[in-house]
């Protein structure tokens, strides 16, 4: 990464207020990236009959305007999908069908899939081994003798602070090395600090999904994004190119640095929903998919996993949030309001990509918005049509 790209990076302010619809469209300007290609055969989404979409929704015990909302957060693109055709697409401020956006941790679902295949492929024994086993870390660190399971829950007890409004928090320092700063990705996940027993807790921890994706890459010998157009892109028909972030030594920002078009991101949400079936062809194990989105723990139920200090009313599985309830739902979540949202009692896949311009400036909901788009998914989901 060139001195100009950290500076570009430098100068996106995130978490500051300023608005980020002119970035997250076009981050292969501004950092070093790594493409997958279309599919050899590219799979053009069915299109159904337009919905009638919700004006309104509630949340918090008020009902709210659907396009106050849209406006609010910085919506760039909303595709919904019923039984797997589109049945609704809008595209607002520098979104568009072919534009790829920054869907920040989005991509730790992509991550959760591919460990599950390369288990499949037996790159990888078992999920109850160590992750240490593949990948060197310093004894008695955060994941030394560690399972792969834990970490795929966020729950391999390491000393984790996942605050987007302080600049000191762990996530920040995580971002410095990936654009250079502070030794490489692999050194910052190698030396992280356990401060709780594994698979007692459930802490929001990016770095988690860094060390997965470096446990891809050194039980296959490919890197993750090679893998991921094999097993992922390829087989899924995408239509259109996707970039990984990559830090200065070629290592992929596998928490949050994928960018793909809402198009391409409701592939994954649709393979989950078919349980890990694309087009008659099993892409991820039916097993792995069902154990991916249910809560197997106490401490990964609703109101029990933490992100930056605070518990959060959302379940957790292998790096996909769960909300409460019975239906089954499950999303990809990212900072500034990404969304990939699954409801499967509706057929439905819902992809919301964002540049929540107050996203991070507090700890609020009020201001990162998450429950409440939780809330407004589940209404276009079960609105009568």
């Amino acid at each position: 990464m060139t001195d100009q790209q950290r500076q570009n990076l430098g100068d996106l302010g995130l978490f500051t207020g300023a608005p980020q619809h002119e970035n997250f469209c076009r981050i292969k300007d501004f950092a070093d990236t790594r493409e997958t290609v279309p599919s050899s055969k590219p799979y053009a989404w069915p299109v159904g009959k337009s919905i009638t979409f919700p004006d309104a929704y509630e949340f918090d015990g008020t009902v709210r305007s659907t396009e106050e909302f849209l406006a609010d957060t910085d919506t760039a693109a909303l595709l919904v999908l019923i039984d797997g055709e589109i049945r609704y697409e809008r595209y607002l401020l520098t979104g568009g069908p072919d534009v790829p956006w920054l869907s920040m941790s989005v991509s730790k679902s992509f991550v959760s899939a591919l460990v599950g295949i390369a288990v499949e492929e037996g790159h990888i024994r078992s999920i109850d081994e160590a992750i240490s086993a593949y990948v060197p870390v310093l004894p008695g660190s955060a994941f030394d003798e560690v399972t792969i399971r834990n970490v795929l829950r966020m729950s391999s007890g390491a000393r984790w602070n996942e605050d987007y409004n302080d600049p000191d928090s762990d996530i920040f320092r995580l971002s410095l090395a990936t654009v250079g700063f502070g030794g490489t990705l692999d050194d910052f996940v190698a030396s992280m600090v356990r401060e709780s027993e594994p698979g007692t807790v459930c802490r929001y921890n990016s770095g988690e999904t860094q060390v997965l994706s470096l446990l891809v890459a050194r039980a296959t010998g490919r890197s993750m994004a090679d893998y991921m157009q094999e097993k992922l892109c390829e087989p899924l028909g995408m239509t259109s190119p996707g970039y990984w972030i990559v830090a200065p030594d070629g290592t992929e920002m596998a928490y949050g640095g994928l960018n793909l078009t809402a198009r391409d991101y409701a592939r994954i949400g649709e393979l989950y929903r078919g349980g890990g079936a694309w087009q008659g062809e099993q892409i991820v194990p039916a097993a792995w998919v069902r154990d991916s989105v249910a809560v197997a723990a106490p401490h990964l139920e609703p109101g029990r996993p933490i992100v930056g200090g605070h518990p959060i009313d959302l379940g957790y599985g292998y790096q996909w949030w769960l909300p409460a309830g019975d239906r089954g739902e499950f999303s990809a979540i990212g900072v500034y309001n990404q969304f990939v949202y699954v409801d499967p009692t509706a057929r439905t896949t819902i992809v919301k990509l964002s540049a929540n311009r107050r996203y991070g400036t507090s700890t609020e909901e009020s201001t990162n918005r998450e429950m409440e788009t939780v809330a407004f998914l589940r209404a276009i989901a079960r609105h009568d049509n």
